[in-house]
């Protein structure tokens, strides 16, 4: 058996280790070749000059918030504080490779406003009711395990959807497929189908005002598509 056969062999086991394999292949740069046998960088065009003042100009605001998240754990907003942030941020975003996260370019204020109020709402709302749930000596409500399919194709996009439902209590995202864009929540008080979906719908509005908010025109046409909500 050849180096090719045997990587395609291991590959193509279960659903869920087709995933993952996947996933390697994406993370490590490997051409999408069927023979499983081309090299890094091979039939790859080199970016031109625009090209890459365009991608740094998209990933900016990813290095400025690793910059301000080293000078919050720092406890101070200094020179010395934000150029060490700064090589930290480089540093990290070149030696630990990660697929790159793919803005959009643009950005709706309003309704990132509007996703950031209805998160505290849920928040604290959410507060209340699992503190009931806890001093209530009767059982404790049955819970479930949602998958949840996504219209959107953006990984930003769905790891803020996965944050958000994770920061609101009583729920939390105990895994994601990132190739078919499904996230699995895990939630209480899920007595009947009718209670199942209102969660499903829940997860689908929370990502429906992300995508208002800072998605591409594609995903916003996904949302058209499969009917808006609020």
């Amino acid at each position: 058996m050849t180096r090719a056969e045997h990587t395609e062999t291991s590959i193509g086991g279960t659903g869920r280790g087709v995933g993952k394999g996947r996933l390697v292949g994406r993370g490590s740069g490997v051409g999408k070749g069927h023979d499983g046998g081309q090299r890094r960088g091979i039939g790859k065009r080199r970016p031109t000059a625009r090209e890459v003042r365009w991608n740094l100009w998209r990933q900016l605001p990813l290095l400025l918030g690793l910059v301000l998240l080293w000078a919050i754990l720092w406890g101070q907003v200094t020179w010395l504080s934000l150029i060490t942030g700064l090589i930290v941020a480089v540093t990290v975003t070149r030696v630990f490779y990660l697929p790159p996260a793919e803005l959009s370019g643009r950005i709706n204020f309003w309704y990132a406003l509007v996703f950031l109020v209805y998160l505290l709402l849920d928040v604290a709302v959410a507060s209340f009711t699992v503190a009931y749930q806890a001093l209530n000596p009767r059982p404790i409500p049955r819970s479930s395990v949602i998958g949840i399919q996504l219209r959107t194709r953006s990984d930003l996009i769905m790891t803020l959807d996965a944050i958000a439902m994770s920061l609101v209590p009583g729920s939390l995202v105990v895994e994601a497929d990132r190739e078919r864009s499904v996230l699995y929540l895990h939630t209480f008080a899920t007595h009947t189908i009718e209670d199942v979906e209102a969660m499903r719908r829940k997860v689908l509005v929370v990502e429906a005002r992300i995508v208002r908010a800072i998605g591409s025109r594609a995903d916003l046409e996904r949302l058209h598509e499969s009917g808006v909500m609020r």
